[in-house]
Formats: structure tokens, sequence, C-alpha cells
């Protein structure tokens, strides 16, 4: 069982090295914000369109920051779940019959 703990640790760890190398994007009105985020939803940058930023009132500005920022950590997040779905997926098929105690069939 322990050497089970051990695996298990060192796949985590495999996944969240490869959750920073993936990029996710969150685009708001357009492409007026684009904000970028890797797997683990660490927010890498923003990027606001300069005719926008020269037009944008404060409260715009505000408003779509959030929503790309939440559309980057939403992308990221569904990532994130699915990596770590496949990685006790296939955690659980190396257990033989303990998989089924989950409802994996």
């Amino acid at each position: 069982m322990f050497d089970k703990l051990m695996e298990a640790q060192q796949k985590a760890g495999e996944v969240k090295k490869r959750l920073d190398a993936i990029t996710v994007t969150g685009i708001a009105e357009g492409g007026k914000i684009t904000v970028t985020a890797n797997g683990n939803k660490a927010i890498q940058t923003v990027t606001i369109d300069p005719e926008f930023l020269k037009e944008a009132d404060k409260e715009e500005l505000e408003e779509l920051l959030v929503v790309a920022i939440n559309k980057a950590i939403e992308q990221a997040e569904n990532l994130s779940q699915t990596e770590m779905a496949a990685m006790t997926q296939a955690m659980l098929g190396g257990m033989g019959g303990l998989g089924n105690l989950f409802g994996n069939k």
C-alpha cells in the first residue's frame, strides 16, 4: 500500500509539471482583453488592446478583466480535472478489482 501512495504522489507531481507547461486563454469582448494562465491556474499574462484602453472607463476595464480571468481559470480547472481523472483512472486500473469500489466498471 505504501508503494501505491508513493506512486500516486509521483504521478501527481508529473501531472503538475504537465499542467505548468500547458497554456490556456481567456478572452473578453472579442480580444479587447486576453488573459493567459497555465494549467495550474497561475495567471501568466494580461494583454489589453491599446485602442480599447484609450476608450474604456475604469468600470468597463475591471468588468472585462474579471470576465477574461474567470474564463482562463475555468479552462485551467477543466484541464486540471481531466488530467487528474486520467491519472486516477490509470492508478485504479492498476489495482485490479479495487477500482470497482469507486463505481468504475
